[in-house]
């Protein structure tokens, strides 16, 4: 029998046999799955976005938004249907063959430990900033031991610390929304209304400047995709995705495209501020209040640290998945109280080493390392585009009770989603600066498919 019969006969390991706990309750699925997408990229990297396409950024979001809906309806879709906390890597699997599920897992893995390591970079700044003189490293350092050690302990450990970060997250952007709203209307007390008198130079970069925005808007939506990774550890996995799912547009139509139009409305998209500061704390510092701005670093803060959090706990899951389905050294899939704690600590000494690096090599290894993560994102969502569309025949013809999800006009809609993928690929090959990422990503998916590939074949002897 083949391998890729075995696999389509098999049930889903990580899901139904792995010895995980299942101790993530509703509230907290539901937490990560808001939190998800409030996250750093939204905070810190909409400023330069918003230097390059002007007011058009919110165009840029909107676009972007709608291909993430598309693939995350995708996603919802193949994870309702077989729960697992390998998520798209074990749905390419299952669809396209091992080899598929190796290059998409292994290639995440990278990406979120290395974004651990950015994420601790950027949070002991802020620190640093407040306190001048200590280590950047040190706050590091003890970031990085405060989320290991939680998450090797329980599961609801990290639940319950993204249940309430998640929680100051969307009570910060709901509030600075409805202050936005208030001081656009001119109902803010103090406040004048701005009317369109910031919009008027919609384009000021030209179509140059709107790709560069909706470059910069489609990997700020980076991190949605934990939730169907936490689902599996979940009181009701099936339940809990489509929850999730169904309620993605109208979370990333508010928080996202909403706050963005509130931000051009009220600050001059050439403002240094918006880029220097931040464009949240820019906006609440153009409104005058006192103390919002250093409040709004705190909630930066907060979503770098929930990001760390998340990316430990994503990649120790989706590596620990890998090793079930054979496809990583053993010692990663051990599992004690419910947790995979070796990949666990692994996952995070491979983020710490990327801090190193960024102190220790700044100016080769560390560029040329994110360089290499930077297109993952896109080559994932190709991997669950494609699965969806191999999976959804099989499903509906042999378990169509599983299909709690649905993608939208499929397969119309998969397709567009997949041509819009392929029109961001060729945005980047025209990009200088995002040429080189594509390149990279390019050169590090082609070797890992390699290896997946070659260890399929010998896997099918055996």
């Amino acid at each position: 029998m083949s391998s890729r019969t075995t696999l389509d006969t098999a049930p889903e390991t990580s899901a139904a046999d792995a010895p995980l706990s299942h101790g993530l309750k509703q509230r907290h699925l539901s937490m990560i799955a808001l939190g998800g997408v409030i996250g750093a990229g939204l905070f810190v990297g909409s400023g330069a976005g918003i230097a390059a396409a002007g007011p058009s950024i919110v165009i840029a979001y909107s676009v972007s938004g709608l291909l993430v809906m598309l693939v995350m309806r995708m996603l919802g879709e193949m994870s309702a249907a077989y729960p697992s906390s390998g998520s798209f890597s074990a749905h390419a699997e299952r669809a396209i063959g091992p080899w598929a599920g190796f290059t998409a897992g292994w290639s995440f893995w990278v990406l979120l430990c290395t974004a651990v390591g950015l994420e601790g970079i950027g949070a002991a700044k802020i620190v640093t900033g407040w306190l001048p003189g200590t280590p950047e490293w040190g706050w590091v350092a003890l970031f990085m031991v405060v989320f290991c050690v939680a998450n090797l302990a329980a599961v609801k450990n990290f639940g319950e610390f993204e249940f309430w970060f998640a929680a100051l997250k969307v009570g910060a952007i709901s509030l600075f929304l409805v202050l936005g709203v208030l001081a656009m209307t001119g109902v803010l007390p103090g406040t004048d209304s701005p009317g369109a008198s910031n919009l008027h130079d919609f384009l000021p970069n030209g179509s140059e400047g709107l790709v560069i925005g909706l470059l910069a808007s489609v990997f700020a939506y980076g991190g949605l995709e934990t939730v169907t990774i936490a689902a599996a550890e979940s009181e009701n996995p099936v339940q809990g995705v489509a929850r999730a799912v169904r309620t993605a547009m109208w979370r990333i139509a508010l928080f996202y495209i909403g706050s963005m139009a509130v931000i051009v409305t009220l600050v001059p998209w050439d403002s240094k501020e918006v880029v220097e500061k931040g464009p949240y704390v820019a906006a609440l510092d153009h409104l005058g209040i006192p103390g919002a701005g250093q409040l709004m670093n705190v909630v930066v803060l907060v979503a770098l640290l929930s990001a760390m959090n998340a990316n430990i706990y994503g990649s120790s899951r989706i590596a620990y998945s890998l090793v079930e389905r054979g496809q990583g050294p053993k010692a990663l899939g051990r599992v004690s109280g419910g947790v995979p704690r070796i990949a666990v600590l692994v996952s995070c000494v491979f983020g710490f080493v990327c801090v190193v690096l960024s102190y220790w090599r700044p100016n080769d290894v560390f560029p040329w390392l994110l360089n290499m993560i930077g297109a993952v994102i896109l080559v994932v969502w190709i991997f669950i585009a494609v699965s969806q569309l191999l999976l959804r025949r099989k499903v509906e013809r042999e378990a169509p009770e599983k299909l709690v999800v649905r993608m939208w006009a499929y397969p119309v809609l998969t397709w567009v989603a997949l041509a819009g993928m392929a029109a961001i690929f060729i945005l980047m090959a025209r990009q200088p600066d995002t040429r080189v990422q594509l390149y990279s990503t390019g050169a590090m998916t082609l070797v890992l498919a390699a290896v997946g590939y070659a260890w399929q074949r010998a896997r099918a002897r055996a």
